[in-house]
Parts: structure tokens; sequence; C-alpha cells
């Protein structure tokens, strides 16, 4: 399928997106997804599951129903019998995969592109389909829980657990759990393990950073507690307001790392989905628009910019980029699905209490 399906609504924001660049841009995702419905980095680069659903989430936020589908059947065909995903896959091929290790957050995060399918599309044959495959990865990825209810990052190759936690990859698991517990509610199979592991990854998340690597320096440790729906109310407007100065440049992006000068599109397309959560609409458009620049030829967006050099850096355009743009577009511009699985107003939110010491 090469064009959006009939009935699908145009994405456009003022500033950031007419309806036909936003089509551009959800047409040069489509085509670099390979036949097998796989979806790289870029066409010949590698694929990881998590960015590979981001890209395939913005095909269905701009009506390409039936490509976001193939990526999922992707996923569905290619998962290990434990339940996981391997890292990266070169060029998308998963007869020959390139980093062996198992990421608990790239395991977790098809909950929420399965969700936000069944959601846009409401295809039941679909989501009784992936049912069982997005109770697979979520064990395997509950498998790495630590006892403080962080996620051990990653599973090595030849099996041992990573105890260490990222910041980051435990808050993007905790929208995955309550995107899964969603399926479960709507597959009638009660979960109530993931209900008890939801509230303490929460818990530890909100209360205990000592239970995580020292990430700090990076961008996404700052913003991704609120992106991942851990934080909200004023605990997240506080961590956003004390992060800013160090990570936005205005009118070019947010950095990637506080020390570099470099911004990246796929950190400022999701610092804005974070913003939107908060109802920090203004500020949202503001970050996407800062981004412009980023935008190349045909639709797609540079990963990154160093301004200190007034140099693209690297020069790649990654879809993963341009989906991040697409879902932070299509939240601020009302569509359903991607605000019910980023904003979580209808999500399980699990055992709320503070549960572990």
């Amino acid at each position: 399928m090469t064009s959006a399906e009939p009935g699908a609504e145009p994405l456009a924001l003022s500033g950031v997106l007419t309806a036909a660049e936003a089509d551009d841009t959800a047409r040069a995702i489509a085509g670099e997804q390979r036949a097998d419905g796989a979806i790289p980095w870029f066409a010949g680069h590698h694929l990881d599951p998590w960015d590979h659903v981001e890209a395939a989430m913005a095909l269905d936020t701009a009506g390409r129903h039936e490509q976001a589908a193939a990526a999922y059947d992707w996923l569905a065909r290619h998962q290990n019998p434990d339940g996981s995903w391997y890292a990266a896959y070169a060029e998308g091929d998963a007869t020959r995969p390139t980093d062996l290790g198992r990421e608990s957050n790239f395991c977790a995060y098809p909950a929420v592109g399965v969700l936000h399918h069944y959601l846009a599309t409401g295809d039941e044959a679909f989501r009784r389909r992936m049912w069982p495959v997005v109770h697979a990865a979520v064990e395997f990825t509950l498998g790495l829980q630590q006892e403080g209810g962080q996620l051990g990052w990653r599973r090595d190759p030849d099996g041992t657990p990573v105890t260490d936690a990222l910041l980051t990859g435990s808050s993007s698991v905790y929208q995955s759990l309550r995107c899964a517990l969603a399926l479960a509610d709507l597959a009638a199979t009660p979960q109530p393990d993931w209900e008890l592991a939801l509230g303490r990854l929460g818990h530890a998340v909100r209360h205990h950073p000592e239970r995580f690597l020292d990430k700090s320096r990076y961008s996404m440790d700052w913003y991704y507690p609120v992106l991942g729906g851990v934080l909200r109310g004023s605990a997240a407007r506080a961590r956003l307001a004390g992060g800013w100065d160090d990570f936005v440049i205005p009118d070019l992006g947010v950095r990637c790392v506080r020390t570099n000068p470099w911004v990246t599109g796929g950190e400022s397309a999701e610092l804005a989905l974070a913003l939107w959560t908060m109802g920090l609409e203004r500020r949202a458009v503001e970050v996407l628009r800062s981004i412009g620049h980023l935008r190349a030829e045909g639709g797609l967006y540079w990963t990154g910019y160093v301004y200190a050099d007034e140099a693209v850096w690297p020069a790649e355009l990654t879809t993963w980029t341009a989906g991040s743009l697409l879902l932070a577009v299509a939240a601020l511009t009302g569509d359903t699905a991607t605000r019910a699985v980023f904003g979580g107003a209808g999500l399980p939110r699990g055992l709320e209490a503070d549960c572990c010491a």
C-alpha cells in the first residue's frame, strides 16, 4: 500500500507541517519499509524493535494502517521463544541479528504500538492475533525486574541478566505496561502480577533515583519520566522546568547530551510530546517549530545538528526521527489513538500505593 487509506484525517500543524508535508513524511517512512514489513533506521541500516514500533505508529497516524500492521506482523513472526527480540537486526533481516542482547524497554514497547494500532483501526482480529505476542514480551521484560522495582536494562547474549537499570528505559517500560494491561482488559485476561510490577516500577522511578545508573547528562533521562507517564502534575512540571535551560536551545531544538552542542530531532519531538501530556501545548509547538531546519527534501529528518560547527551530524535521515515528529503532531492535533497511549488518561494504573521501601 502506498497511500493513506480513505477517510484518514490529514496531519497539519501551523508552522510545523502542512498536510502535504506530513503526507510526504509518512510516504518517506513507508518508502524505507522492506517488503517483509521491517522498518530499518534507513535503507541499508539496521532495525531495532523500539524504533521499528515508533515508525509503525507514525504510519498509523497518517492512515497507512496496512503498512503499520505489516510492521507488527514482522515482530510476531520473528519473536524469540522467550518472548524477546534481539536488540538489532542487519537491515531488518531477522536471520542476521547484529546484537544478540535483548533489552527490556525494546521488548516491552510493542505493547504501546499494538494498542495504538487497535485504537486507530478497531481491528479485532489484529488485537487477538497480537495479544499472545504482547503477553510473552511482557513476561520476558518483567523477568528483568529487580527487587527495588527498577528494570534491568538487558539480558546478555549468553542469557545473563544485567541488573543495572536505566531511568529512560524503565520510564518507557512503565508506559508499555499500562498499554499491555489495557490489552489484557480487552482480552478479558486479568494480569494481577503485571499490576503489582507496574506499581513497583512507578515507585522506583518517582522516589529512588539511586536505583538507576546516573545518565543525567542525557536529555532523555530528564523528560522520559514525564513522557512515560510516571510523573504528572506538579512533579512533572517541576522536572521539566528544572532541566529546561540545560537542554533546550531556542530556535534549534533539544540537546541530546547536556555538555555537547548537538541538537537532535528525536529528542526534540519527544520533549514536545511530553509537554503536550502536561497541557503545555504552546511550548510543545515552539519546540517542534525549532527543528524545521532538520527537515530534508523528501520529508524525512536529519538525526541531528552540531550547531557549534553549523553541520548536520550524523548524515542520516532516520525513520524514527520522522516518526517521533509525526506522533507529536498527531497528539497536538487531536489524534485519538496517539492521545490515548501517550496521554494515558484511560490506561490502567496498576498498584499505585508506595508499596516498596
